[in-house]
């Protein structure tokens, strides 16, 4: 979602053919390398490396903005990625000896890789964190909205810097109540009103005005930010601001016109029959992978516990049409025999000792690989409900239907953003990652969320 992340991809991808082909001539020379350059096993060696370090390197954070603040930092990140890379390589050059450049390439060439990643990454750091390459943000109010955005910017180590709060003391909404009344920021940072609001963003040298005005009618400043969009200056409301930053949705500031008039929610029917194609691909590589295994799994869950190999729980999906979903049984048969449905805890004491391992693990994920295959849910997509659960939320949370319009996901957005949901506020926070998914959802954010999901996976993030 991020450009900058971009950025550093493409950076690093430079750097890792660069380190390759020095290590390949500090080896074998100009000439013999030269000869090599075009052949195709040397392409698909280099295609292989790029992958392997790229991998390693998001695996181990080089990637995590909110973690490398310090050049200290980022080093560790980048010798924890380069020592994954290697034992990695090393698999696949066992694996398949053709794809070696040369003997010695492989040490000699993360080597160098590490130190040019190092340099990139540093300057990167640098620039980000210098005022001159950051957008400078005015935020029109001076109320709570305005104050939660002066906030955000603040304490997100982004690519904005607050410039200051211009008040609105000038408009008049209709209970004679103004912004400037309602001061919720600091007063030193308020550096002009909405009566000149142009000479006021010159001044501070503001690059985006974020509208952040409670209550906007009566009171926008109509003709005044209009002037400082015809000069070239960017003009946000606060969730698109939120969204930028966060990579969420605001939900309490965004209103069914919103979702009307906004960028995205947008899904070609190519991109939905390339979606499809993946998920039918991707199921059955699963389950002809994971074959060898089930019964093993089975007779485990057998030996544990007394009850069906197979958990079946009915779920909320695409269109809120229900359908079964499938499991491994992780918990007792009678879980939920005097409690009813209830969302899991943290050391649920209704798990068995193998149902901890096999969620852990997400091993008692892979009969969803048949859902998949069957088209009742997606490989990336919002996590399914049940419909208990669906009915309660809906009459508590704005919009919440809203993540039913396309198919519900083995992994998505808010399961690698954000912690298992066990409450209405975990749903709501949830609810916020699946809208921006569906708001921007394509191959790349897909793609994105897949490699994440096998940080989250080896790592064990949020499981219950």
């Amino acid at each position: 979602m991020s450009f900058r992340w971009v950025i550093l991809i493409l950076g690093d991808s430079a750097l890792a053919v660069t380190a390759l082909y020095l290590a390949a001539i500090v080896r074998l020379g100009t000439s013999e390398v030269a000869q090599q350059l075009t052949e195709f096993n040397t392409l698909f060696t280099a295609a292989v490396f790029i992958l392997a370090v790229l991998f390693s390197s998001h695996l181990m954070e080089a990637y995590g903005f909110a973690r490398n603040t310090k050049k200290r930092e980022v080093l560790i990140n980048i010798l924890f990625g380069t020592a994954t890379a290697f034992f990695l390589l090393s698999v696949v050059y066992y694996l398949d000896p053709e794809v070696i450049l040369g003997r010695g390439i492989l040490a000699i060439s993360l080597l160098l890789f590490a130190v040019l990643q190092f340099c990139w990454h540093s300057l990167y750091l640098v620039g980000k964190n210098h005022p001159r390459f950051s957008q400078r943000v005015l935020i029109l109010g001076t109320g709570e909205l305005a104050a939660q955005m002066g906030e955000i910017i603040s304490s997100n180590r982004s690519n904005f810097v607050l410039a200051g709060y211009a008040a609105c003391h000038n408009c008049e909404p209709p209970d004679n109540k103004s912004e400037f009344n309602l001061i919720a920021v600091p007063p030193d940072s308020i550096v002009g009103d909405s009566s000149d609001l142009l000479a006021t963003a010159q001044l501070v040298r503001a690059d985006i005005i974020v509208v952040a005005l409670s209550e906007r009618r009566g009171q926008f400043p109509l003709r005044d930010v209009l002037r400082c969009k015809l000069n070239s200056i960017q003009i946000m409301d606060a969730p698109a601001l939120y969204e930028r930053v966060q990579d969420k949705l605001m939900l309490e500031s965004i209103t069914p016109s919103w979702f009307i008039f906004s960028d995205g929610f947008r899904r070609t029917s190519i991109f939905s029959f390339f979606k499809r194609a993946v998920d039918i691909v991707l199921s059955i590589t699963g389950l002809l992978l994971t074959l060898p295994f089930i019964p093993l799994i089975a007779l485990a869950i057998k030996l544990d516990s007394s009850g069906p190999v197979l958990f079946r729980q009915v779920r909320i999906g695409n269109k809120e049409h229900q359908f079964l979903l499938y499991k491994f049984r992780s918990m007792r048969l009678d879980a939920e025999q005097l409690s009813g449905a209830v969302w899991a805890q943290e050391n649920d004491p209704r798990v068995t000792m193998l149902g901890r391992f096999l969620r852990n693990s997400r091993i008692d994920e892979i009969p969803q690989l048949i859902n998949v295959l069957k088209g009742d849910m997606s490989f990336v997509g919002p996590r399914p409900e049940r419909p208990e659960f669906v009915e309660k939320l809906k009459q508590i949370i704005p919009y919440y239907s809203k993540r039913h319009f396309i198919r519900p996901g083995l992994t998505g957005w808010a399961q690698v953003r954000y912690p298992y949901g066990a409450s209405v506020e975990d749903a709501v926070e949830k609810l916020r990652y699946d809208l921006c998914y569906i708001k921007n959802i394509g191959p790349f954010l897909d793609t994105l969320i897949f490699f994440e999901t096998i940080k989250v996976v080896l790592f064990g993030r949020g499981v219950r």
